[in-house]
């Protein structure tokens, strides 16, 4: 009977390939920078030191989205169409993920975006707002796509495939 719930995601998976692997193992660094945003909103929402709390934010959101950026190239360009072959992309997990980059990017885009001078401290709470979201939006598509994507993506894919990820994830620096 373990067998059957192994196609829904509900048995763990012993060991992810090195594409795979590598992929999980770049999430703590990202959730590591994820807290830390989160700490400051938490702060510029508390009205504590915002303005400097606030300049730091701008900074560490940039730095987050560099780091964010090949991972997600990662997933989307290569992970994704490989997963959608079998899954499709329209409907079901892989849109699902796509659609929660989207979002997670948007809210980080339209921080950058609109954090410039001349804001008060109340547009300062608002724009911290958006990364907000972006943690609460990243910090679960992380743990699904740990807990139930890449299990299903080992399961899925061919070693044949699961080296052609592994080889192009490689060339995104």
């Amino acid at each position: 009977m373990s067998g059957c719930m192994s196609a829904f995601g509900g048995v763990p998976q012993a060991e992810l390939s090195k594409g795979l692997k590598q992929l999980k193992e770049e999430h703590p660094a990202l959730l590591a920078q994820l807290e830390g945003l989160y700490n400051l909103t938490l702060q510029i929402e508390q009205g504590f030191e915002v303005e400097t709390n606030f300049a730091d934010l701008i900074i560490k959101v940039a730095e987050f989205k560099a780091e964010l950026e090949p991972h997600s190239e990662r997933e989307e360009g290569i992970l994704f169409p490989m997963m959608g072959v079998y899954l499709g992309t329209t409907s079901g997990p892989i849109a699902v993920m796509e659609y929660e980059h989207d979002q997670a990017k948007g809210h980080i885009g339209e921080f950058l975006g609109k954090s410039g001078d001349g804001l008060t401290i109340e547009n300062m709470k608002s724009l911290a707002e958006l990364v907000k979201n972006a943690y609460f939006i990243l910090t679960e598509h992380f743990s699904k796509e740990e807990n139930v994507l890449f299990p299903m993506a080992e399961r899925m894919l061919s070693d044949e495939e699961k080296e052609e990820l592994y080889r192009k994830i490689k060339e995104i620096k």
